[in-house]
């Protein structure tokens, strides 16, 4: 699933095919679940004719700032992305060795025309992603529900500290919280908790002022990286555990030869090192 880097490539995808440009013209996929109910005529009598002011990004939602209202939001679900076909595709860990060239591209639910002749596509294969609009994104739910962006809006250690002091959720289960840390899915929480050195069935609550600090630098730290690098997995650190987390493999060591192990935890796999984190 895309998570705050990746969905953070689609805003510089978005952005560098649409900031600046008018939507000349646009083909939608007559899809009520991905549309949350909108038909293909609302949304281009909405789009069509708008000015791009701005694409803004919050945890794993996008949405565009129009030079008129109400603004769409995009969220990318299991499998969605932007696509242009001014720059290369993110491929993600899970997508294997499939490859699509052709374009439009498969499972297109939007295609933007711009008024430049630059194109913009958000695909969805499995219909997990959603394309809504709301007068003011930021005040509107869902991302009004969201908690700090750990990219944009990184607590300061007291402040987090005290967020976790109030917390008594496993260390994975509320890194997974949209509403505690925006963006953070299932390959970042393990890495965070790897690096930070910290068992993912620990309890917040619980943690002494340097496992609080680890945790706090280890969050920032993994998503300005991956950030940094465009999500593309390539360009990760090799001693990264993101590596060696796929596919549940009983083998499976870290780049020091560390045994990897899997459980469950809050309805997700979860890899972990037991000799390392504690």
């Amino acid at each position: 699933m895309p998570e705050l880097p990746e969905v953070e490539f689609g805003r510089k995808v978005a952005s560098a095919a649409g900031l600046g440009r008018v939507i000349r013209s646009l083909e939608v996929e007559a899809d009520e679940i991905v549309f949350c109910g909108d038909s293909p005529r609302s949304v281009k009598r909405r789009l069509k004719g708008a000015r791009v002011e701005a694409v803004h990004r919050k945890g794993k939602y996008i949405w565009f700032a129009l030079d008129r209202r109400p603004w769409p939001i995009f969220h990318f679900g299991m499998t969605g992305a932007f696509r242009s076909p001014a720059l290369d595709p993110l491929k993600l860990a899970s997508h294997g060795k499939q490859k699509d060239t052709i374009w439009p591209p498969r499972f297109a639910k939007i295609w933007m025309h711009f008024d430049d002749g630059n194109e913009l596509v958000m695909t969805n294969a499995r219909r997990l992603g959603r394309i809504r609009f709301a007068e003011d994104p930021r005040l509107s739910p869902p991302i009004a529900k969201l908690g700090f962006d750990p990219l944009l809006e990184m607590p300061r250690l007291p402040q987090f500290r005290r967020q976790l002091a109030a917390r008594k959720s496993q260390l994975k289960g509320l890194l997974l919280d949209q509403s505690f840390a925006a963006g953070v899915g299932n390959w970042i929480a393990d890495e965070v908790l790897y690096q930070a050195a910290l068992d993912p069935r620990r309890r917040a609550h619980e943690l002494d002022a340097d496992e609080q600090k680890r945790l706090h630098q280890k969050l920032r730290a993994v998503i300005q990286k991956a950030v940094e690098v465009d999500a593309r997995k390539d360009r990760f650190p090799r001693r990264w555990l993101f590596h060696r987390r796929w596919g549940k493999q009983s083998e499976a060591r870290t780049h020091d030869g560390e045994r990897v192990e899997f459980l469950e935890i809050a309805g997700r796999t979860t890899a972990w090192v037991p000799t390392r984190q504690r």
